[in-house]
Formats: structure tokens, sequence, C-alpha cells
């Protein structure tokens, strides 16, 4: 699961929406950052690739994974912090956000079936910071 999380990082710090979207089911469900809704690694990796070639060309994204929790030998839920890097607008700037990742195994390969993406407010950015914190 964590090699599946590196996938995703490298795939994004190249530039490579098929790379990207590779560890994604071919039915998947991704929430993206602001809502919107795609369904199928086809769809994901469109999406990814052409905000790799505009807004995030040449951005950086760096993945945490801050935990896995297998809710069945061959069902996981991950949780990862990611910060991005990206230069918008002439300026540099950063943002970080936290993903679930609901992955299944089938035939010994892991796959993501569901992905939220849930942006982090910057007060709030620590990935030791949790509800019960408050």
């Amino acid at each position: 699961i964590r090699q599946i999380v590196k996938g995703l990082e490298d795939g994004w710090n190249n530039g490579d929406g098929q790379a990207f979207a590779a560890p994604f089911a071919a039915d998947a469900d991704y929430v993206v950052v602001d809502g919107r809704y795609a369904r199928g690694r086809s769809v994901i990796a469109m999406a990814h690739q052409t905000i790799f070639d505009t807004v995030y060309k040449g951005s950086v994204n760096k993945a945490t994974v801050e935990a896995v929790r297998f809710i069945r030998p061959d069902v996981a839920v991950a949780r990862v912090h990611w910060h991005l890097e990206a230069q918008i607008g002439g300026q540099t700037r950063s943002h970080d956000a936290r993903n679930t990742l609901v992955l299944t195994k089938d035939d010994g390969v892991w796959s993501i079936t569901s992905f939220q993406n849930t942006p982090i407010a910057p007060d709030d950015s620590r990935p030791d910071r949790d509800m019960a914190a408050r």
C-alpha cells in the first residue's frame, strides 16, 4: 500500500497522468479536492494529465502515509497527508490535503477503489493534528 502511494507521488511529480492513475481500479471513485467527482481510471488519468500540463505543470507533491487500517485482509483504508508546491500566477504556492484511500486486493494485487481528497486549512496542516486535539 505504501508502494501504491509512492507510485501516486511519482506519477504526480513526473507529470504523468497515466502513471498517476495506474494504481486505481478501472471503475474507481475519485472525489476531487473541490468536491467534483470522477469515476474510472481513464477519467482520472485524463483529468490529471490536463492539470499536469496546465495549472500544476512542474508542481511537486510530497506524500506522507499517516495510517493504514486493514478492514479485512483484502480491504484497507489509508490516510495520506499531501504537501503540494506549485507555481501559480507567478508565485510559489503550497497547499496541504489529506486523502482517504480505500484499497482492495484482487488476485493478489492491490488497487485504489475510492479516493477522497480534502484540503487542510493552513493552520491545521500538521499530520498529528486531529479532532480530539481541539
